[in-house]
C-alpha cells in the first residue's frame, strides 16, 4: 500500500528519465498570490513533451520492463494523458502500443495518440469501460498492462514532480494537486510525507469526478456515476490502493463546480497566458474558490493542456458570460 513507496526510488526515476521528460518550470503568479494572500508558484507540467506529466511514470514504467516484454507490447487505458505517455514512450522504446480510451475523450489526445504510433480504440463508453476492456485485451493477447494510476515504476516516475518542487523551491510549505485516480498524489504523497513531512498537501477534484472525496467522507469506497466534465482527465471510480493513498497523502481536498474549473481555465489564460485542460486547472480553482488551507509559499501542480480548442473557447465564453451576468445580477 502506500507505505511501501520509497523515496530511493523516485530518485532512481528522476535520472533514468532525464533527456526524455523535461524539467518543467516554476513559476510564481502575481495574481493569484494576490488572490491567496501569499506566495503562490505554478509547477507547469502544461510545457512537459505530450503537454501532461503523465509521460514521467508511463517511460518510467516501460523503460524498467525486460526487452522481451518491452518489445511484444504493452496495454493501457487512459482518458487521454496517460495514453500520449504511453504512445510516446513506447515509440522512444520501440514497443508497439494498444491504447483503450472513452469514445467521448478530447479529439486532440485521440489525435496525439494515434500521431505517435499507437493503437487506439475508442469504443468504450466511459473511463471505467475502457479499463476493462484494456485489462482483457492485455491478457487475451499475453501482452503488459500499464496502468494508468497503480504500480511502483509509473508513481515513482509521477513523484519526480514533487522532487522537483523541493529542489527548486526549498521553502514550499503547502503543494496543491489534482486528484482523480491518485497515480499523482501517490508520487508526491510518498516523497514529500518521508523528506519534507512540514508540507501541507491539498487535493482538488470536479465534484463530477469526486471519487476520493466522496470515499474519504464515507470512510469507505464510493461508486460515482460517469457524468460528463471539462475535468476529463480525473474521472472515473477509485480503489483500495487510492483510497490508502488519499487517506495518507491529503490533508485536505475540495470539490469545484463546472463553472468553477471553467472560471480557472479563464484565469490561467488571460493572467497566465497558459491553455490548461479542467484537470490541470482544478487546483487553482480550488484557490479561486477559497476552498483551501494553504500555507506560503504554496505551489499548485498544473497537470496539462490538452483541451479541444473548442471546449477551450466555450470554457472561456461560459466563464466570461457567467462573470457578466453575475455583476448584471449584484447591480
Amino acid at each position: 500500500m502506500f507505505d511501501d513507496l520509497k523515496p530511493a526510488d523516485i530518485y532512481e526515476a528522476a535520472r533514468r528519465i532525464a533527456g526524455v521528460c523535461v524539467r518543467t518550470p516554476l513559476r510564481r503568479s502575481t495574481e493569484l498570490s494576490r488572490v491567496a494572500g501569499g506566495d503562490v508558484w505554478l509547477k507547469l507540467e502544461c510545457e512537459q513533451v505530450t503537454g501532461s506529466f503523465k509521460l514521467r511514470g508511463a517511460y518510467n514504467a516501460i523503460t524498467l520492463l525486460p526487452r522481451a516484454v518491452r518489445e511484444r507490447g504493452v496495454v493501457t487505458s487512459s482518458a487521454g494523458n496517460h495514453g500520449l505517455g504511453v504512445a510516446y514512450a513506447a515509440k522512444q522504446l520501440g514497443a508497439p502500443a494498444t491504447v483503450f480510451i472513452p469514445r467521448d475523450a478530447p479529439e486532440v489526445k485521440r489525435r496525439g495518440i494515434e500521431a505517435l504510433g499507437a493503437t487506439v480504440d475508442a469504443d468504450a463508453p466511459d473511463y471505467d469501460a475502457a479499463m476493462t476492456r484494456a485489462r482483457a485485451f492485455a491478457a487475451q493477447k499475453e501482452l503488459t498492462y500499464i496502468h494508468p494510476c497503480l504500480g511502483e515504476t509509473l508513481i515513482a516516475g509521477q513523484g519526480t514532480v514533487a522532487l522537483e518542487i523541493l529542489e527548486d523551491l526549498p521553502e514550499v510549505k503547502s503543494i496543491v494537486a489534482p486528484v482523480g485516480g491518485a497515480g499523482l498524489l501517490a508520487g508526491v504523497g510518498s516523497l514529500v510525507r518521508r523528506v519534507a513531512p512540514e508540507v501541507r498537501i491539498a487535493g482538488a477534484q470536479s465534484v463530477n469526478t469526486a471519487a476520493m472525496s466522496r470515499s474519504l467522507a464515507a470512510g469507505k469506497l464510493t461508486h460515482i456515476e460517469s457524468r460528463s466534465t471539462l475535468a476529463d482527465g480525473l474521472a472515473g471510480d477509485i480503489d483500495e490502493f487510492a483510497l490508502d493513498v488519499g487517506r495518507h497523502a491529503l490533508d485536505e481536498i475540495c470539490t469545484l463546480e463546472e463553472t468553477e474549473i471553467a472560471r480557472a481555465i479563464r484565469f490561467l489564460i488571460a493572467q497566465e497566458n497558459l491553455t490548461v485542460e479542467g484537470a490541470g486547472a482544478v487546483g487553482v480553482g480550488g484557490i479561486l474558490k477559497g476552498a483551501l488551507t494553504l500555507r506560503f509559499p504554496c505551489v499548485v501542480i498544473i497537470t496539462g493542456r490538452n483541451i479541444d480548442p473548442k471546449r477551450h473557447l466555450e470554457a472561456v465564453g461560459a466563464t466570461a458570460r457567467g462573470s457578466h451576468e453575475s455583476r448584471v445580477t449584484s447591480g
